[in-house]
């Protein structure tokens, strides 16, 4: 009786067909891994998915591979280890540290969110410390062996500092060797403070995002542009600018931004507030990791600029500070979490401030579908929050420039340097529709063959 040869597998079980709850699931003949494992967003459904049993048992997993920290890729890693995971967590220095302070702010809202429902919270501060007694730091371009038949190396993809591209060697029983690419999210290089996006040369399977794979970004110095004529007419009107912000990355990347504008006098002064308890941890993370900073941050640093701080900036992390921001008169700038206005201290602001038209909402990010952002963004006249019904009367402006996601054009090409070589491109964390136009322009113009894959599906790579 002969043994059947176990043929390497991969298994969508987050991100596929939705922006969110990345989680992909290797499978050879000596390992199982994950790529990501990340939290659902966006609608009740979709959170409601954060609860549900993983589609593998968490015991057997070997290890753990962490493209990058925002939740949308870590936020079930304690769940994981709630549920019985205790292989190794590997990640870059800054993602690992990043997602640490994010699954531990998630936690109090999960925690709510779960006594609302009559639930169990699906993890709880314990299981994030002991996820990360499993944490083992890997630089770029370090080769880690997980088995005889796996090992790993991590690239740059530019989207937050430390984030990862991940290339995963297989050997197959019979020798040969398969190179799949897992993007993570691909950046908007060139992007303040970060380095350049990893070009790959070949692959035998890409496993690609989408979020903005149906559209293009305004150039950086547009963007630049736009954002110095928001600050300047929402100032001259007298009015609060808000900007609902990711504490990872778009924080630092709009502070660092502020800092140029006010330290050149392109903008008048007035106060800055960083109302987010999170945002200024991860402020401090940054400061730990300037190695993985680019050439110009680190050129300023070495001339003695505090690239984090200037004139009229306030840092707000206890409520009362919080609360005494209503007694600044405008005009003011006030910049709080989350960044799709789904909770966090942006929504006080927003009820306080939306309904004066004299006032700016400056939306800076992706904005999920169902997510109160993605509400306002599309038009809606009334939005509630915390109990009131308040008018939308302010100006909403968007700059998608700001985005960490590379645009469509970007994500074409990276691609086209592999279409000779590419057996299978899965298109993966964007909206369905999105993922599907992407993957007709990637069919259609670099005759490479697409799949956008369904939750739970599986694949055979040859």
């Amino acid at each position: 009786m002969t043994t059947k040869k176990k043929e390497p597998t991969l298994t969508f079980c987050g991100g596929a067909g939705v922006v969110t709850g990345a989680c992909y699931l290797l499978e050879t003949a000596h390992a199982k891994i994950l790529v990501d494992c990340g939290m659902f967003q966006g609608s009740r459904f979709a959170e409601d998915l954060n609860s549900e049993p993983f589609l593998f048992d968490p015991k057997v997993i070997d290890a753990l591979l962490v493209t990058h920290a925002h939740i949308d890729h870590t936020g079930r890693i304690a769940k994981l280890y709630h549920d019985g995971f205790r292989g190794v967590i590997y990640g870059t220095p800054p993602t690992l540290d990043f997602a640490k302070e994010l699954l531990i702010d998630s936690e109090h809202v999960i925690a709510t969110e779960a006594k609302h429902s009559g639930k169990e919270p699906f993890y709880t501060i314990k299981d994030v410390e002991g996820a990360f007694t499993l944490a083992k730091p890997t630089e770029y371009g370090k080769v880690v062996n997980i088995s005889e038949d796996l090992f790993f190396r991590m690239q740059d993809a530019g989207h937050i500092l430390g984030s990862s591209i991940i290339e995963i060697f297989i050997t197959t029983p019979e020798g040969k060797q398969i190179k799949t690419v897992f993007t993570g999210d691909l950046g908007n290089s060139p992007a303040p403070l970060l380095g350049d996006t990893y070009e790959e040369k070949e692959a035998d399977y890409i496993v690609i995002e989408s979020a903005y794979g149906d559209r293009m970004h305004g150039q950086e110095r547009e963007r630049k542009d736009v954002f110095e004529d928001v600050i300047e007419e929402t100032i001259a009107a007298g009015g609060v600018l808000m900007i609902p912000s990711f504490a990872t990355e778009r924080s630092q990347e709009i502070l660092y931004e502020l800092n140029e504008l006010v330290e050149n006098n392109r903008i008048p002064k007035v106060p800055v507030f960083i109302d987010s308890p999170l945002a200024i941890k991860i402020t401090e993370i940054y400061k730990r990791h300037s190695s993985y900073y680019d050439d110009e941050a680190k050129r300023l640093l070495r001339s003695g600029d505090e690239i984090f701080n200037f004139p009229g900036l306030r840092f707000t992390p206890t409520v009362e500070e919080s609360k005494h921001i209503n007694d600044v008169p405008a005009p003011k700038i006030i910049m709080a979490g989350s960044g799709m206005s789904q909770g966090g201290r942006i929504t006080y602001h927003e009820r306080l401030y939306l309904s004066d038209p004299k006032n700016t909402l400056l939306i800076i990010g992706f904005q999920v579908r169902g997510s109160l952002g993605r509400r306002i963004l599309d038009g809606e006249p009334m939005v509630r929050i915390h109990g009131s019904d308040v008018p939308v009367r302010a100006r909403i402006v968007q700059i998608s420039g700001y985005s960490a996601h590379a645009d469509q054009q970007q994500l074409y090409n990276w691609l086209a340097p592999m279409r000779m070589k590419v057996k299978k491109v899965f298109i993966v964390q964007g909206e369905e529709e999105v993922a599907q136009t992407f993957g007709r322009v990637v069919m259609d113009q670099l005759a490479m063959q697409t799949v956008v894959p369904k939750l739970g599906e599986k694949f055979v790579l040859e």
